[in-house]
């Protein structure tokens, strides 16, 4: 999945309930999804435009508060999906592909738990931890090389990576087992102690 990808997925997935200007999506973006926080209007914007143009969500401008005929004040302009854009947010919810598992998309697609069905949150709850489980690997390597060079703020970088994984890796083992004891695969929520 691109970055355009994974964009195009939050910005669905933040229209699913209401409509919002630009600068709202770019709010929310930022505040609720990590990958977003730094994101500039020079991507949002052609985003919104190739996704109007794909039919995926639709735009309408909006009359300034208080604006005459005459005003230069430019029209704000509300997006909010299409027919098109919920069935493309629907299949995306149902999938649970490798790449719906690398960092970026990961955080976009948990932010979305609460519309996706239990066995689909399982598989990628399940995807995400093999991933990490093979860069603790890594990072322990890692950790060991660096200790053979002896160069202390290099290995203290690697232990630092290597806590950050373990730590992650703990936080799906409980989210994990909270998805398998839910009764009917009902939607229990992240555990209160987070990670």
């Amino acid at each position: 999945m691109t970055k355009t990808d994974v964009l195009t997925l939050a910005i669905l997935g933040i229209l699913r309930d209401q409509p919002l200007h630009g600068y709202q999506i770019r709010k929310r973006l930022g505040a609720e999804l990590g990958p977003f926080r730094a994101l500039s209007y020079g991507s949002l914007y052609p985003c919104l435009r190739r996704m109007v143009e794909a039919g995926l969500i639709e735009s309408a401008g909006e009359e300034p508060a208080g604006a005459s005929p005459a005003s230069s004040r430019r029209a704000r302009i509300a997006y909010s999906l299409t027919d098109a854009g919920r069935t493309r947010l629907a299949e995306e919810l149902a999938s649970a592909g490798a790449s719906s598992w690398d960092d970026d998309a990961f955080d976009v697609r948990f932010s979305l738990f609460a519309h996706t069905d239990a066995a689909t949150r399982l598989r990628i709850l399940e995807g995400r931890r093999s991933r990490l489980s093979e860069r603790l690997e890594e990072v322990a390597e890692g950790l060991k090389r660096m200790h053979e060079r002896h160069d202390a703020y290099t290995a203290e970088l690697q232990r630092h990576g290597l806590e950050q994984v373990e730590r992650e890796i703990s936080w799906l083992d409980r989210l994990i087992e909270n998805e398998r004891s839910a009764p009917g695969g009902d939607n229990p929520g992240p555990t209160p102690t987070g990670h």
